[in-house]
Formats: structure tokens, sequence, C-alpha cells
């Protein structure tokens, strides 16, 4: 049994209990910002500043859990696919950007409303308006040897996801 279930505790209205668990739960040891705890979600309405605003907090982000090597490109990923998903969801929809780290990957996601299209022709043809609108993103994830796509989003909500990661790569410039 954990240490924290067998621990004597006082409610304010009676008596110490044994064998229940501390309600609320201790809070987890929270260390100093690192590459390996990056995992941050953000909502933001689809319009013009959407991009800007999503570029300042994924940069303060970065440099925050010392990503410097992924900054840059990172950068131009988030503002191009916020940018993108503002584009597909249309003013006043909410759009929504991920940047989570697994080792040495950076994992970039932005949720935009619009629906893949159940006729096929129709879906073939908003996929390449999606590719069309990511002009920088294919050469960037490329150059960092990572991968993109978009995929239909699950549900409670009709939508797509589009995605792109990063590798970072520690690489010995020698002369």
């Amino acid at each position: 049994m954990p240490e924290s279930e067998s621990t004597p505790v006082s409610t304010t209205t009676g008596p110490i209990l044994t064998g229940v668990p501390d309600c609320p739960p201790q809070l987890p040891e929270l260390g100093e910002p690192s590459p390996g705890s990056l995992a941050y979600s953000l909502t933001l309405p689809a319009g013009l500043a959407g991009p800007a605003v999503a570029w300042e907090v994924a940069e303060l982000v970065l440099d925050v859990h010392e990503m410097e090597g992924l900054i840059d490109p990172a950068l131009v990923v988030v503002r191009e696919l916020v940018a993108y998903a503002c584009r597909f969801s249309g003013d006043g929809a909410d759009v929504h950007l991920a940047l989570r780290q697994r080792a040495d990957t950076l994992h970039i996601s932005v949720y935009d409303t619009h629906a893949v299209h159940p006729l096929p022709r129709l879906a073939a043809l908003c996929e390449e308006r999606r590719r069309a609108a990511l002009p920088r993103t294919p050469d960037v994830v490329a150059a960092y040897r990572g991968t993109w796509g978009f995929h239909a989003a699950q549900c409670p909500r009709a939508g797509t996801w589009t995605w792109a990661t990063l590798v970072h790569s520690r690489r010995s410039w020698a002369a």
C-alpha cells in the first residue's frame, strides 16, 4: 500500500482516518524546465493575431526549455501551421496548438475546425489545398529529419489535426 494511503488523515470535522488517500493528492515534484518536460497546449481564436501570438508563446516555451537548436525552425513551422489553421477554421473559431518533446523530437500539432470531406473528390482537392498552404513546412521538417501530415480529428469535435516533428540532432561540426 502506498505511503499516502496508510498515513493517518485528519479532518476538520472528525477524528483521524486511516486507509484514506490524501485528498487532494500531494503535488508532484516540479523541477526546473528542461527539454524533457516540454508539454504545452494553447487555444487561440482564429484570426489575424493567432500566428503572431503562437510565435511569441512558442518562442518563450522553447527558450525556457533550452531548445536552442530547434527554436528557429520550430517557429517557422508554428507560425505557418497556425496561420494555415486560422485560414481553414475561419474567423471566430478556435485553433489549438500543442508543443511536446519526447526524447530528441519536438512534436508540433495544430487543430483546425475544417472537417475532412466525406466525398473522395472533394477530399483530394482539399488535401491539395492544405499542402499548398504550407510552402515552407515540408522543407524545414525534412532538414530536421522530421515528418509531417494531417488527419481527421476524433470526437467530440470534427476538424483536422496537422502535425510536424523536428529532430534535435547534436552534430559535431569538425573542420
